[in-house]
């Protein structure tokens, strides 16, 4: 009731209102978040491209057949499309060990590179595996290199300060990650989507992420894709303008949004990770193990026993995001840009990635 009167309010910043609302309330007080393994009221079934994907591009990029997706679309957000987890099972595990073992690997840049020798963000599993493994549940332990990581950038490497990317600032995009981003895209009606710049957001139980547009990108005709691992979090849906009262809404583990068309330039935020409703350790989407015979082709690897319990300790109390953007139209380059610094990549930490309910050092950020 509280939420919803704060809804119907609407007003300067409507948007800040609901965020507090929810990064403050605990977990019984949910009930007017939408929740897409219930659908009802404002959601609704949204079609699919299934001649789009073939079963076997499926299968090779770790998801289910399309025709077995359920996809679904909200009032009000023309362009807005939710996958309930569409993976395989054990195929989540890939792209968990892959954002915190692999892409975080140089040449991609991560907040961590703002103040470290580079030498010591070369290989963040290999520092931090061991101390994960031991870890305990105090709070007092000292956090490993993994556990301080608040985001990786990848492809083209948005710059935080500029709120830019620049064509000498890029590094090559993973290709199993692009091969995965291009098959829900075409599902979504997106066919020939160019995966060129990712951010991937760790999150943890304090941390939250601030109400923000996704404008930077060159062209804003392709879609936003954005997966989610591990613990679950209330994703917040403005408007064009913060006056607008945003829709909250679950995101759990092996969720897909695709934000496109109209909703492609809204207003979003995170206001709280939580755990999962199954109130175990990990979802149990998550306890399975990938099949041993893998497609031809396949851009799913298998982990091993010593790498998914590195990873499962993570994701106990931490969530993973990736979001996948195409920046250039096709045949289209960047603006020429005098007196900029290509490498200037981010300010002195993340803005807005937030811990304890307040903004890291750079900028202020109130929400």
């Amino acid at each position: 009731a509280a939420a919803a009167a704060l809804t119907r309010e609407g007003g300067e910043d409507a948007f800040r209102r609901l965020f507090r609302f929810y990064r403050q309330r605990d977990a019984s007080d949910l009930r007017g978040v939408v929740d897409f393994s219930v659908p009802g009221g404002q959601v609704f079934r949204s079609q699919l491209s299934i001649s789009s994907v073939s079963d076997q591009d499926a299968y090779r990029a770790g998801l289910q057949p399309v025709s077995q997706w359920k996809a679904y679309g909200l009032n009000g957000y023309p362009g807005f499309i939710f996958i309930p987890n569409p993976f395989l099972p054990g195929c989540q595990r890939h792209w968990v060990k892959q954002c915190l073992k692999l892409y975080p690997q140089k040449p991609n840049v991560c907040n961590l590179d703002l103040h470290m020798a580079p030498e010591k963000t070369i290989d963040l599993w290999g520092q931090s595996k061991e101390q994960l493994k031991r870890k305990g549940s105090s709070k007092r332990e000292p956090r490993s290199l993994l556990e301080k990581l608040r985001w990786v950038t990848l492809g083209y490497h948005y710059n935080w300060d500029t709120k830019k990317y620049s064509a000498n600032h890029h590094t090559p995009f993973p290709s199993d990650l692009a091969f995965l981003s291009e098959q829900v895209a075409a599902a979504c009606g997106f066919r020939g989507f160019q995966a060129q710049a990712g951010i991937l957001n760790y999150y943890h139980f304090d941390s939250s992420l601030g109400i923000h547009a996704d404008e930077s990108e060159l062209d804003h005709s392709r879609p936003l894709l954005s997966f989610s691992f591990g613990q679950s979090s209330i994703f917040l849906l403005g408007g064009l303008k913060r006056e607008e009262a945003p829709t909250a809404m679950f995101m759990h583990s092996g969720d897909i949004m695709v934000m496109s068309g109209f909703s492609r330039l809204l207003y979003h935020a995170v206001p709280r990770v939580l755990r999962n409703p199954e109130g175990t350790a990990l979802p149990s989407c998550l306890d399975q193990a990938l099949s041993s015979d893998l497609p031809v082709g396949s851009v799913i690897e298998h982990s091993s026993d010593e790498d998914w319990q590195v990873c499962a300790k993570y994701l106990q109390s931490s969530r993973i995001n990736m979001t996948i953007r195409q920046v250039l139209a096709e045949g289209q380059k960047f603006p020429e840009e005098s007196g900029t610094n290509g490498k200037g990549q981010a300010p002195s930490e993340d803005s807005h990635h937030q811990e304890n309910g307040r903004a890291k050092r750079h900028k202020p950020n109130t929400d």
